[in-house]
């Protein structure tokens, strides 16, 4: 596609529907950064090629977006960077599983900052999803169907690690990160939610970390899911980011999924993460998320 020239930036669609590589500035600039927020915006996914970004450059980044959080509820961040989360293939830190990050807490992220460290001669690339795209390309009737509905969200530790469980993690360090988990209550997030800053609205259930749908049979839950998943991952909402080094990945994780693909082997794969805090999840009908420590409603 054809790039377009802003004041700073040459920017290029990835997709008809969503994603944009850029290029021509760099993001230690303040004002080439300023420009990210309304970029973001209009793209879901912003692919920022040839720079260079250390863990204190990721982190000031991040505020240009927002609060930077700590690094992950139950994982501890980078030495000297509370807000930066390490993902070492070689040490367990893969996730080949459709998820948007963090949607177990009241306040899911805003958006995450990806740098590559180290990464693998062939593969390891990264997907996103469309969530807002695949919402409006829902027949009117399964919209109508959706817009009232809750799910249950709940943290699910090894789900970080990959698929299957059969990962780098030791097993003291899988039955610690169980433990921890333990304390995260669930949430009841809408499983449509309106965005704060555009007013599109967007599905907001994930593989990773939505456990059933509420008020539903299991069966009808189950089944309804499935759908949505399938829907949600077909081609024609998703892009595929090959990485270079040089890379910085920033998304919107209110309106997008993504899951980083498991074929390169043994070979090192090493990614830093900061995300950004967000705000609660609002529905179309006005619901808001909250957490919950009703068994009936929170375990299925």
């Amino acid at each position: 596609m054809t790039a377009q020239l802003t004041d700073l930036w040459q920017v290029a669609p990835i997709t008809g529907t969503f994603g944009a590589e850029l290029w021509g500035a760099a993001l230690s600039d303040p004002a080439a950064a300023a420009a990210i927020p309304d970029l973001l915006a209009q793209h879901l996914v912003l692919a920022v090629r040839g720079q260079s970004v250390s863990p204190g450059d990721q982190v000031a980044l991040a505020r240009v977006l927002g609060e930077p959080t700590p690094a992950h509820p139950v994982v501890p961040g980078l030495p000297g960077f509370p807000e930066v989360l390490v993902l070492d293939g070689a040490a367990g830190g893969k996730n080949a599983l459709w998820h948007t990050d963090v949607t177990f807490i009241p306040t899911p992220h805003a958006g995450s900052v990806l740098v590559a460290d180290e990464l693998p001669s062939r593969g390891g690339d990264t997907l996103f999803a469309d969530l807002a795209s695949a919402y409006e390309r829902l027949s009117e009737p399964l919209r109508d169907a959706v817009n009232g509905l809750r799910a249950v969200h709940r943290i699910a530790p090894l789900a970080y690690w990959g698929e299957p469980f059969d990962t780098a993690l030791t097993r003291p360090d899988a039955l610690d990160l169980y433990e921890r988990a333990r304390d995260v209550p669930a949430v009841v997030h809408p499983v449509v939610r309106i965005h704060p800053r555009t007013g599109r609205r967007s599905l907001f259930v994930n593989r990773g970390f939505t456990s059933h749908l509420a008020g539903l049979s299991r069966i009808e839950s189950e089944g309804l899911l499935a759908l949505l998943y399938a829907h949600i991952e077909q081609p024609e909402f998703t892009l595929r980011h090959r990485w270079q080094a040089g890379d910085v990945l920033i998304w919107d994780n209110r309106a997008t999924s993504h899951y980083a693909v498991d074929d390169y082997g043994s070979a090192p794969r090493s990614m830093r993460r900061v995300t950004v805090r967000g705000e609660l999840p609002v529905g179309p009908d006005g619901f808001t998320s909250h957490a919950t420590d009703d068994p009936l409603l929170a375990v299925r």
